[in-house]
């Protein structure tokens, strides 16, 4: 009894399992009693034991050992087991099973079968396991019942047909034939099978092109037949459009979508690249768009395949608006499915038009008829499924926005960005902030709604931002006029005033910005907004601060338990920045409070702030005129620059202040022909600001801002350029020579002779985009000796040149 189990019995058993585990075990003591019915060849429990097997499998159970089974039962003669044996065959073998290559004969026989249900089933396993093999053995079988008299079969053989020439690509000219005689059938069935089979045979022979390594895929033999069809298949949907009631083929109110779906999938691959195909399809694209019924979802799948073929092919820019309008009117759907394919259709279109050279992003007023502007008009619905409560609504929304923008609406699409970076996942955030970064550096109106938006974004999402986006908000800010300048180191200390200490990034850029421009800080600013359309003049007011108030919002973020290990380092070329913007304009209280804050880390635990603490600490003093002495000998200077014992010489001081002072913007030409003298090759900028229209102060005297290295290696060897390295970006290890004594490194900024020279190391970045390194080259053996307070020498002879590799970042860290 237990050995013939019915499958009925096997599914009670397995339904009154309470837990897995019993579950397993009835399955286990199953399986173990159909390997012994195997093992014994119970030949009249066969047919059972594999229907229990298929059940076993949709449980997710292995059933290997069943395989030869089904071979078994495809080979009986009844056809009661003959089905079960096809059923069992297509479920548990795959076409990389061994044994498949087992039923070619079985299958051979089968085909030739009178009855046709037989030759069905042998016709369906083709169609879903038929190997490449097989597919050559067996595909001339499968021909003579493309011409079968019964639809029944000619379907069936369509689809097997349509398997035989995937695996075997060199097939598809021998059939190209039969399908065009086979489209004119009257069986809706087969008809759906036919133009499944030209879709097939159109990729395929798109694939067989491009691996021939044929330049024009359009004029391929199978292609040029398949064009021959298009007014057929044009007449074919013309017909299903008009066609009456028919309760056989209809689907919510629809004549056969399913059909009419195929054909435009077809139309869409014949039509592509094919202005007189795509001509001769215009029309009923236009019937299908206009009286396709869209309140079910029969409809929407029509209209949505319709939208594709016409973005695909060479459509009127009629048809184009249409598609657009089809689609904004999904977007309104309620049904999240039909605005997910909605928004990234129209992505996807926007794109693909992109990459064929066409203008999409086109203002409003220009060619009014056409799909770009069509597109902006559907602008607000676009903006409005960012609050949609589905994420992957949201997400897609987020990708066509960023398609959308253009000159006259990046301002509104970047607050919408910036609104919904405040509601997003954080770890979304990122790829949102480098992503408005490149907005803003493609279409920003001008220098002060750049910097504007870019400090909101980091006040926003400081914490997630990259360190390209940090530097190049330093960049921008740097190259901006002087009102721009201070209204962003105004608003940055505001933004640090309310943060909590979170947003690194913020206050990154923020204490480098104090540092830099501090002294604006001490004036008051005022700005007044420009009246809008919708929005009156308004007036942006920052009162004057004081040096001691700076000092201490400086001071307190370092001193949160949470502030980071690189804000500490910034705040202290910060603190020595600001020791000479504030020389001559604070107390003296504030002053020596700036210099104990400098040398509070020479007994840090940290090597990097001791070691920018000491080195800080000997650069003011140098500054001031007070000698360092270097290690426990009082009579010799840090420097190695002495006229006498304790005496800082007029070189040091000089190019201690100019260290300290504010760093320069050069222009960008000047630093190309010294580069290319230098045989550095390209500038390798990762992110190159652009120069508006609008002329500002840093524009007129030149390009983009680099470091002091930069300005003054012109190409030399490595011992000078470490002083703008160190002093300008507070950089603890020299750029170019990281294997040096143990001397203090501010000795390079003064000394006559050179030290010893060792091989140079690559320089180590800090991650993110390097704003203004350069490609690195080796260095000469011997390089020439160049006089270190030559700040603005002339570059070396060309033969002696050597690649300084730029400043890793604005910071110098």
């Amino acid at each position: 009894f237990k050995m013939s189990m019915k499958l009925r019995d096997l599914i009670r058993k397995v339904r009154a399992c309470k837990t897995a585990a019993e579950e397993r075990a009835v399955i286990a003591k199953e399986s173990a009693m159909i390997r012994t019915a195997i093992r014994e060849e119970q030949e009249h429990y066969r047919h059972r034991n594999v229907a229990k097997l298929l059940f076993m499998h949709m449980l997710g159970y292995p059933t290997h050992f069943g395989q030869l089974e089904c071979l078994k039962l495809i080979a009986s003669p009844h056809f009661p087991e003959k089905r079960i044996g096809y059923l069992g065959m297509m479920l548990l073998l795959s076409e990389q099973a061994d044994v498949l290559m087992l039923a070619t004969n079985s299958l051979k026989n089968d085909l030739n079968a009178k009855n046709k249900f037989v030759a069905g089933l042998a016709l369906c396993t083709i169609g879903n396991l038929a190997t490449s093999d097989m597919s050559r053995d067996l595909a001339p079988e499968v021909d003579k019942h493309l011409k079968a008299p019964t639809p029944y079969l000619r379907k069936k053989a369509c689809l097997a047909m349509a398997r035989c020439l995937t695996k075997c690509p060199d097939m598809v000219d021998d059939f190209v034939d039969r399908v065009v005689t086979l489209l004119k059938d009257k069986s809706h069935g087969v008809l759906i099978t036919v133009v499944q089979l030209m879709t097939v045979v159109l990729l395929v022979d798109v694939q067989n092109a491009e691996e021939e390594g044929i330049e024009d895929i359009t004029e391929t033999p199978c292609r040029v037949a398949f064009l021959r069809l298009v007014p057929a298949l044009v007449k074919l949907l013309r017909n299903l459009l008009s066609m009456g009631y028919s309760p056989e083929h209809e689907v919510g109110g629809i004549s056969d979508p399913f059909l009419q779906v195929q054909i435009l999938t077809v139309l869409r691959l014949l039509g592509t690249n094919n202005e007189e195909a795509s001509e001769e399809m215009n029309d009923v694209l236009a019937q299908v768009a206009t009286n396709t019924e869209t309140s079910k979802n029969a409809g929407n799948a029509i209209l949505y395949e319709c939208v594709q073929t016409i973005m695909a092919t060479e459509s009127e820019d009629s048809l184009r608006v249409l598609a657009v309008n089809i689609l904004g009117r999904f977007l309104l759907n309620r049904d999240n499915n039909i605005r997910y394919v909605a928004l990234n259709t129209l992505a996807r279109c926007v794109e693909e038009q992109k990459h064929s050279g066409g203008s999409v992003l086109v203002a409003s007023g220009e060619n009014a008829n056409s799909a770009a502007s069509a597109l902006q008009r559907h602008r607000t619905t676009v903006v409005d499924c960012l609050k949609d409560p589905d994420i992957s609504i949201r997400q897609r929304a987020l990708e066509l926005i960023y398609h959308l923008v253009n000159q006259e609406n990046v301002e509104d699409l970047t607050a919408e960005l910036l609104n919904y970076l405040v509601l997003c996942p954080r770890e979304h955030r990122a790829d949102i902030c480098a992503r408005v970064l490149r907005v803003v550096d493609t279409y920003s109106p001008d220098d002060r709604w750049r910097v504007d938006t870019l400090i909101t974004m980091l006040t926003i999402a400081g914490r997630e931002t990259s360190t390209d986006v940090q530097y190049a908000t330093i960049v921008y800010i740097s190259r901006s006029s002087e009102d721009i300048q201070a209204y962003a180191t105004h608003k940055l200390l505001k933004a640090i005033r309310d943060d909590d200490g979170t947003q690194l990034g913020l206050l990154e850029v923020g204490i480098w910005c104090i540092g830099e421009f501090g002294d604006f800080l001490l004036n008051p600013y005022s700005y007044e907004i420009p009246a809008k359309l919708d929005e009156p003049s308004s007036t942006v007011s920052f009162m004057q601060l004081d040096a001691a108030t700076v000092v201490d919002t400086v001071e307190a973020v370092t001193k949160r338990h949470s502030c980071p290990q690189t804000v500490k380092e910034r705040s202290l070329t910060c603190f020595a920045k600001l020791s000479d913007r504030y020389a001559d304009k604070a107390d003296p209280a504030t002053l020596s409070r700036l210099h104990e804050l400098i040398k509070k880390n020479q007994d840090s635990h940290s090597l990097e702030l001791q070691l920018r603490s000491c080195e800080y600490d000997a650069l003011l003093n140098a500054a001031k005129g007070i000698s360092t002495p270097a290690g426990g000998n009082k009579d010799d200077d840090i420097f190695g620059v002495t006229t006498e014992p304790g005496v800082v010489s007029a070189q040091v001081i000089s190019a201690a202040k100019e260290a300290l002072a504010r760093m320069p913007v050069v222009d960008l030409k000047v630093l190309q022909r010294k580069q290319a003298a230098a045989h550095f090759g390209e500038i390798g900028m990762g992110v190159v600001p652009r120069t508006n229209g609008t002329a500002n102060g840093a524009a007129a005297k030149g390009g983009d801002l680099l470091d002091l290295e930069d300005i003054f290696s012109s190409g030399a060897p490595a011992a000078a350029p470490v002083v703008a390295t160190e002093t300008q970006n507070g950089s603890s290890a020299p750029a170019a020579q990281p294997a040096k004594s143990d001397v203090d490194l501010l000795a390079d900024i003064f000394s006559a002779s050179a030290l010893p020279s060792q091989a140079a190391a690559p320089p180590t970045s800090m991650g993110g985009v390097d704003l203004f390194a350069a490609p690195a080259l080796s260095q000469p053996a011997a390089p020439a000796v160049i006089n270190p307070m030559d700040l603005f020498g002339s570059p070396p002879p060309p033969a002696l040149a050597a690649s300084v590799p730029l400043s890793a970042d604005p910071f110098g860290s």
